[in-house]
């Protein structure tokens, strides 16, 4: 039973939906931001086999803020901060009560936009045990954290689209495995100022853990709806499902954002 209690919770407080800027780079001197709150609940998790029938009760209010500068036209700055709250339950197991806070600073780098837009990114972020991947031990962790965006624009029906693709490997304090995420991004304009919006998110540990941990993959998808409300503003609202996974959550949960630029 202990067993697969650690196996469950080495995922149970999965990263929750990023909110990024993608591929492109900041104009000179300005700013953005997005403020996000998410809502996630899961009544059944992703056990070892990635079957989803092992016994979870699971809660949480996820909140962050992102805030990116314009460098100059190539180099964007951006620093992350985030809270996040959750109550889990495995099966008959007691309770697991979490309250934590996370810090990231970071640069993209625009490389090339001949052929679309291609970025690197390096990061550095501290966060406490249960704004992680996963958590099992009471320690605080950090993640050092590069990363390779292509990003482009498309037409569709005539409709202006943009995709983006991402790769990251992230190299995490032990006794936690590394990880490599894989996110995808597809944005359609149905007019100058709604957009309908398709992502996915993956994580997959590396098989280097130490116990108490294990090895864990998740893997996200999010509709979301973004209206611009002025030049300055634009709303997203969006919702999201694990389809898929081992030892981690089957999630469903909502998101709101709000994009500012100035």
């Amino acid at each position: 039973m202990r067993s697969g209690v650690v196996l469950l919770l080495a995922a149970l407080l999965a990263a929750p939906v990023p909110a990024t800027a993608g591929a492109w780079t900041e104009p000179n001197g300005d700013w953005f931001v997005i403020s996000s709150f998410d809502l996630t609940r899961a009544g059944k998790g992703f056990d070892d086999s990635g079957d989803a029938d092992a016994p979870v009760k699971f809660d949480k209010t996820y909140m962050k803020n992102l805030i990116e500068y314009g460098w100059n036209d190539r180099l964007t700055l951006f620093a992350v901060t985030d809270y996040v709250i959750a109550d889990a339950r495995w099966a008959d197991e007691a309770p697991i009560h979490a309250r934590d806070a996370s810090a990231e600073a970071g640069l993209r780098y625009r490389i090339s936009d001949r052929f679309g837009v291609w970025s690197i990114q390096a990061s550095y972020k501290t966060a406490g045990p249960f704004d992680l991947s996963n958590s099992i031990e009471p320690t605080p962790a950090r993640i050092e954290e590069a990363r390779l965006l292509y990003g482009a624009g498309f037409k569709l029906f005539g409709l202006d689209g943009f995709s983006d693709i991402e790769a990251a490997q992230r190299w995490i304090t032990r006794p936690r495995p590394d990880e490599t995420a894989i996110d995808l991004t597809a944005g359609l304009w149905f007019g100058p100022r709604t957009m309908v919006m398709l992502q996915n998110f993956n994580i997959i540990s590396g098989g280097d853990a130490r116990p108490p941990y294990g090895y864990f993959r998740t893997h996200k998808l999010e509709l979301s709806l973004v209206r611009r409300l002025s030049e300055r503003w634009a709303l997203q609202l969006g919702g999201f499902i694990s389809p898929a996974g081992q030892n981690s959550l089957v999630e469903q949960g909502v998101s709101l954002s709000l994009w500012t630029r100035f």
